[in-house]
C-alpha cells in the first residue's frame, strides 16, 4: 500500500448488500454503493451469506462484506 516510500493506513468497514439474484450479486452491489463515496477500494472479503425468505423460496439474497480502502492524506 506505501508509494513512493510513504506509509499508508488502510480501513474496514462493513456492509451488508442485497440482490434478487444472488449472493455474488449482492456482495458485488455492496461494493458498487460504497465506490460511489469511497475511493481506493483495495479489497473485499465475504463475511456472511444469508437470505430473506417469503414462503418456500428465496425472495432477497444478503452478503455482508468488509470492504477494505486506503485512507487518503493531505500532502
Amino acid at each position: 500500500m506505501a508509494a513512493l516510500g510513504k506509509p499508508s493506513v488502510a480501513k474496514v468497514i462493513e456492509l451488508i448488500g442485497a440482490s434478487p439474484n444472488g449472493w455474488e450479486d449482492a456482495a458485488a452491489n455492496a461494493v458498487k454503493e460504497a465506490a460511489k463515496t469511497i475511493k481506493q477500494i483495495k479489497g473485499v472479503y465475504l463475511k456472511e451469506c444469508t437470505a430473506k425468505v417469503e414462503g418456500d423460496r428465496i425472495v432477497e439474497y444478503r452478503a455482508t462484506v468488509k470492504v477494505t480502502f486506503v485512507v487518503e492524506r493531505e500532502s
